[in-house]
């Protein structure tokens, strides 16, 4: 099951606020190695996001060049079939 970068964020704040209110060092400590990680998941799934969406457009540049390139083909095909008929 894929997470959000909301969710990871969500939880590396939770992970801030607990260790801002804890009053052990080890519990503060611990909060905040959870914050640290639950960021690393964070950015790493905005990274995700961003790089499915770059490859997204990607795709549909190539489909929309490969489309075109097709017409074009079929449009001279056309052509040269009209100019031997008049022939």
């Amino acid at each position: 099951m894929s997470q959000t970068f909301e969710f990871y964020d969500a939880r590396a704040r939770e992970a801030a606020a607990e260790a801002e209110k804890a009053t052990l060092d080890n519990v503060r400590d611990r909060n905040l190695r959870a914050e640290k990680t639950w960021r690393k998941l964070a950015d790493q799934a905005s990274r995700v996001l961003a790089e499915r969406h770059k490859a997204e457009q990607e795709r549909t540049a190539r489909r929309e060049a490969e489309a075109e390139a097709e017409a074009e083909a079929l449009a001279e095909a056309t052509a040269e079939a009209d100019a031997r008929t008049i022939d």
